[in-house]
């Protein structure tokens, strides 16, 4: 059973290397400023003109990178809550990281603020401060007695994100012309990626995502319970707070630099988990992976699907996520 469980762990890493790299080279080739197959080549072997180069560098790459690791890390948050939790429908935007983002976001976009910083403007700037602010409170609240547990966690990101969210409306209402903005950026896009935010978001969302890693262990302990996991060693309210503050950390650089992206973080995980079971060390890498390609295919469809303007990316993770979400619900009634 360890060997075919192994076997199937590696074509399932095969099968998504090979996806990732097919969804790069489709984010390549494809769009109204995208290079053809031959320009690509020539691009490698360093005889392509200049124009194809400015595309490719200045446009195609610095995309396509954020979207993959952008991906990979709200995936690998939502796997390392889904195990904490112990629950399938659990992600990073449930403990409230998203709706603080949006609504620093909606602070900068309402005021009109203009600083930047080592290439980040106001918006990516308090979208990230926004996100982790709210985990901070979020855990601040559900800390009692020097003990977190999952339920308060979960309530307390529920009552946060619904405080951000009417904070939100009540801003879009008071600057009812910047309301477009405001709606456009919680969509998520991928439109506004350079070169500063790949060298200054990437390193992050993957220094992040390999601590999450390191926790992987834990992580396959406390799914047989804490009182379990606490005779075994594990200090289940330690290991809690350091995954809130590594996933937090995560998917706050990967909303700030792309806006509103949902269920990327709950079925790319879920999927995984059900193809190469429960175990931590095998999923959080192939979770990763998973969701790099996954979210760069949708970043590639919402350019392309309509010639005339660009889709925002956050729609085409919708259409896929909300079935997914509606079914593990359905199944989720099933067994009660």
């Amino acid at each position: 059973m360890l060997n075919k469980n192994s076997s199937k762990n590696t074509y399932l890493g095969l099968i998504l290397f090979v996806l990732s790299i097919a969804a790069f080279l489709l984010a390549f080739l494809l769009g109204s400023s995208g290079v053809s197959l031959k320009e690509l080549i020539s691009l490698l072997n360093g005889n392509a003109e200049a124009s194809v180069y400015t595309i490719f560098i200045t446009l195609r790459l610095p995309r396509a990178l954020l979207a993959f690791v952008s991906g990979g890390a709200l995936s690998i948050a939502g796997a390392c809550l889904q195990g904490m939790f112990k629950n399938p429908m659990a992600d990073s935007y449930v403990v409230g990281v998203s709706s603080g983002a949006a609504l620093g976001a909606t602070i900068a976009l309402s005021f009109g603020l203009a600083f930047s910083f080592i290439g980040f403007g106001a918006v990516t700037i308090l979208a990230f401060i926004g996100g982790v602010g709210a985990i901070f409170i979020v855990y601040t609240i559900a800390k009692v007695k020097g003990k977190v547990s999952t339920f308060s966690l979960l309530l307390s990101g529920i009552a946060i994100s619904s405080l951000c969210t009417a904070l939100i409306y009540c801003m879009m209402i008071l600057f009812r012309d910047k309301m477009e903005h405001i709606v456009m950026w919680t969509m998520g896009s991928f439109s506004a990626s350079s070169w500063d935010k790949v060298f200054v978001a990437v390193p992050i969302m993957l220094v992040s995502s390999l601590l999450c890693y390191l926790y992987a262990k834990d992580l396959n302990i406390m799914l047989q319970g804490d009182e379990a996991a606490r005779h075994l060693g594990v200090n289940t309210v330690k290991v809690r707070r350091n995954l809130l503050i590594l996933t937090s950390v995560a998917a706050a650089s990967a909303v700030s630099v792309s806006g509103i992206i949902g269920f990327v973080g709950l079925i790319i995980p879920h999927i995984i988990r059900i193809i190469s079971g429960p175990d931590h060390k095998k999923l959080l890498p192939l979770s990763f992976v998973g969701g790099g390609a996954f979210l760069l295919i949708a970043d590639t469809l919402a350019r392309v699907l309509l010639n005339s303007q660009e889709i925002p990316v956050g729609v085409i993770t919708a259409l896929v996520g909300v079935p997914f979400f509606l079914y593990l619900l359905r199944k989720g009634r099933k067994t009660i």
